[in-house]
Parts: structure tokens; C-alpha cells; sequence
């Protein structure tokens, strides 16, 4: 996918457009294509701004934030649960590895620590 074109250059093209100028000048001055400056142009009509859609690519997390959110406190609650109580006490439509991924972004992991190591010998 092509990437949108700066802020500067979707200013200039409005403001040579509401001068008058002609679209295949300002195409020219420009150095965008014709089709460009006739499609920010229409934007700029129909909705009053010029600025760029935003960029949606991927996939959307099953997951919403507020959920995660309830999640998250839950585990700091209650360290010790396991994924699928967590996925069963929420009803999350993901897998195990899948939460566990989102866990651990959030910088949360389920790695039991001893605070002490049982297996050393007491210094004499």
C-alpha cells in the first residue's frame, strides 16, 4: 500500500484548487498525479478537511481493551490462575497461546518464582 501523502502538499493542493488554478498544473507543480488532486480536492469539498484516512491494516483483536483490562486485574489478583480459568471465568473467544501472547505484551507472565531455592544445603 502506497503511503498518503504529507500534510504540506494536501495544503497546497487546496489552496491552488480554491484559487482556481487548473488540476492538471497543480498536478504538475505538485509532482502527484491528476487523479490525486482531484481526490483530496473532492474530499476537501465533501467533508471540510483534507487530512488522510487512517491506516487499518491487520487483524482486529478479538479481544476488546476493557476486557483485557478486567483480565489483567484478575491476574494480578490472583497470580497463580491459569489461562483457561481466565478463559473460562471471562468467556474469551481465544485460545490459550492466544492470551498468553496478549499477556505477555502487557508484560505479564505466568512463570512460577520461588523466592527462596529449596534444594540448597544450609552453609555450615
Amino acid at each position: 500500500m502506497v503511503k498518503p501523502i504529507s500534510n504540506d502538499k494536501r495544503a497546497a493542493i487546496v489552496k491552488h484548487m480554491q484559487e482556481g488554478k487548473n488540476t492538471k498544473d497543480v498536478a504538475k507543480w505538485l509532482l502527484v498525479s491528476i487523479r490525486t488532486v482531484e481526490r483530496i480536492w473532492r474530499k476537501y469539498q465533501k467533508q471540510g478537511h483534507y487530512q488522510p484516512e487512517p491506516l487499518n491494516c491487520g487483524r482486529k483483536p478479538l479481544v476488546d481493551t476493557t476486557t483485557m483490562d478486567k483480565v489483567v486485574a484478575k491476574v494480578r489478583e490472583q497470580p497463580d490462575i491459569t489461562l483457561q480459568e481466565l478463559i473460562d471465568e471471562f468467556k474469551l473467544p481465544i485460545s490459550q497461546s492466544a492470551l498468553c501472547r496478549r499477556l505477555r505484551k502487557l508484560g505479564l507472565t505466568f512463570k512460577k518464582r520461588l523466592s527462596i531455592q529449596t534444594n540448597k544445603k544450609p552453609q555450615k
